[in-house]
């Protein structure tokens, strides 16, 4: 982290608000409520209502979109830029698609078919859903770490001729489940993007402390922040809302806030669960008669108490909006948002409630509550208490929504043929492949500027050296090699600089399989065309196939290139080798698989794939 250039941000500090800025949070509060409320009903309708022969239940994780339905609102309706893009959390993806809704990007039919057949997906999906989704999320963690290298591309891209923009830069955002953050690929992504200066990348944390099958330990969050610390990011904790910074400041407050520090998770969360007298009876046994924070809560009814126990920052909409509204320089930033999982549902807080469903009675109960009418369920102006010109004029002038099309595309560069490399009369693919390579990099087409290589720490040995030697290595800012390397003799002339086009990456190959993804994707998030290439040895694919089928599942174009091809071992044995792998590129969707055996074959090979993968 540049430390010049991080600014202090108080988040429990309220900034002075006009009128326009208090009519503006009462707007979104009535935002929010419709959020929750259509993303609750499409859940509902799709499991109790739609049509259903086999009388299996669909599911939708009502609790889980309940978390997020305060920051998503905030930031779809006031703080994104057209150029920013999200990674939503995949429980999340009901809220997402009602936002989606309520801005004319979502069709009512699609939300009536959620989880069925072309209807709205289960978690967002570039490729299945018709809104307009960022990046594809669903295996868990992948999501995350796919933002974090999409930042990367972009400062790539914007430092080539061809990328060259006054646009404003975009900020890359994951929203993440806490749990997530066990997904291993988090942590390898973490490190390897602190190694290139990660910028303009935003991780907000739900961090309602609930898993699928359990609550979260209570030692989590000293341990996220650490990590992220550690890896150069600033870290925002949002934690109480303005009802309890409030209570703290009066007598008693204190010990209420100590009292909720160290009040287990589990405890909590059964508390929020049981409502207002259930928090009474708790204070009562832990504070005696004389206590000052018994006359603090007796000042409170029990729904005014409950109200003010549950207003966590991750639900305070005024917290949300002045601490956002700080963000506006590059430094890599994570905010560990405290939220309660099924936040204003009646089974908030409920330790089994990650795959529960409302029933009909708490259905009925939800909708007088939201002022909905019979048959007006899906109307996107039904129960807000604005008048429906003023929310039609504000949603009309969102800023996320001011550029359109957010989905770009970028002319198909044009192919030069591709010659058997000259010079020996025996060539393996592996040898062949890197003097292609070679060759193409003394070409000034377009196509051989928009490549961009990379591999997990194999460089070398997959015969990339020529590649590199001729175009250098990608250094957002030029690394000079130090005199004694530069006395060293070698090869391989590792220059580091802006025009280069190589990434070098450390071992990992879930890291390598997201860059990937990232890469793929550049005509349309950032609205230039890249062809990137990648090479690693064949079997250790296994160790990132995850991640390889979410960049297929992306629609992301790129070529993998695993070495050695071919069924008959190499010299080094079968370790750097298998039979199994081909099997690998014949069943996974979205991906074309050759095995070549001869050089000229090859040859063939990548001149059609450089045209493939521009379709």
């Amino acid at each position: 982290m540049n430390r010049k250039k991080e600014i202090f941000l108080n988040p429990t500090a309220k900034t002075p608000s006009g009128k326009d800025t208090l009519d503006k949070l009462a707007l979104l509060k009535q935002l929010e409520r419709k959020v929750l409320w259509l993303s609750t009903w499409m859940i509902h309708h799709a499991n109790y209502v739609r049509m259903n022969n086999d009388d299996l239940k669909v599911g939708g994780h009502q609790a889980s979109s309940a978390s997020l339905a305060s920051i998503m609102t905030l930031l779809y309706f006031d703080i994104l830029r057209p150029a920013d893009r999200v990674a939503v959390k995949p429980h999340a993806s009901p809220v997402f698609h009602a936002i989606q809704y309520l801005l004319g990007n979502q069709e009512r039919r699609q939300l009536e078919n959620f989880r069925a057949f072309r209807g709205a997906q289960s978690y967002p999906s570039r490729t299945k859903d018709r809104d307009d989704v960022d990046f594809s999320t669903g295996s868990v963690g992948l999501g995350a770490a796919v933002t974090a290298f999409a930042s990367l591309i972009q400062d790539y891209v914007r430092m080539k001729p061809f990328g060259k923009t006054d646009a404003p830069e975009g900020r890359m955002i994951a929203l993440v489940g806490d749990a997530e953050l066990d997904e291993g690929n988090v942590y390898e992504a973490l490190y390897e993007c602190w190694k290139h200066g990660l910028r303009n990348t935003w991780w907000i944390i739900d961090y309602n402390r609930q898993s699928l099958d359990a609550v979260v330990t209570d030692r989590l969050f000293g341990q996220i922040d650490q990590l992220f610390r550690m890896m150069g990011w600033r870290v925002l904790t949002l934690k109480f809302g303005r009802l309890l910074e409030d209570a703290f400041t009066k007598p008693g407050g204190t010990a209420l806030r100590e009292w909720i520090d160290a009040c287990p998770n589990s405890l909590y969360s059964a508390l929020v669960f049981r409502g207002g007298e259930a928090w009474r009876n708790k204070l009562e046994e832990d504070f005696n008669s004389g206590h000052k924070l018994r006359q603090l809560i007796g000042s409170y009814s029990d729904d005014e108490l409950h109200r003010t126990m549950t207003n966590l920052a991750g639900h305070d909409t005024g917290m949300l909006h002045d601490t956002f509204h700080q963000l506006q320089d590059d430094i890599p930033t994570c905010v560990i948002a405290y939220t309660i999982k099924g936040h204003g549902l009646p089974f908030a807080g409920h330790k089994d409630n990650h795959a529960g469903l409302m029933n009909p009675k708490q259905m009925e109960k939800f909708r007088v509550q939201n002022r909905i009418r019979p048959g007006y369920e899906w109307e996107p102006f039904e129960g807000i208490d604005l008048p429906q010109e003023k929310i039609t004029s504000y949603l009309k002038n969102v800023h996320f929504q001011q550029q359109g099309l957010r989905r770009y595309s970028d002319i198909k560069l044009e192919v030069p043929p591709i010659p058997v490399p000259k010079g020996k009369d025996l060539l393996s693919t592996q040898e062949g492949f890197g003097r292609i390579l070679a060759d193409l990099a003394r070409s000034k087409s377009e196509l051989v500027k928009r490549i961009v290589t990379t591999s997990p720490d194999v460089t070398v040995s997959t015969n990339l050296g020529g590649w590199i030697n001729r175009t250098g290595i990608f250094s957002r800012n030029p690394i000079s090699s130090s005199r004694q390397e530069s006395e060293v003799q070698s090869f391989q002339k590792w220059e580091q600089k802006p025009s280069g086009q190589h990434y070098e990456l450390g071992i990992a190959e879930n890291n390598l399989f997201l860059m990937l993804a990232a890469m793929g994707l550049s005509h349309e998030l950032f609205s230039k065309r890249l062809i990137p290439v990648a090479t690693l040895y064949d079997p250790f694919i296994y160790r990132g196939l995850d991640a390889l089928n979410y960049a297929c599942y992306q629609d992301a174009r790129f070529i993998l290139v695993a070495t050695p091809s071919g069924i008959s071992l190499a010299p080094e044995g079968g370790a750097h080798q298998s039979i199994g792998t081909p099997l690998v590129g014949m069943v996974q969707d979205g991906l074309a698989a050759f095995e070549p055996s001869y050089v000229d074959e090859l040859a063939t090979i990548m001149e059609w794939s450089f045209k493939y993968i521009q379709r």
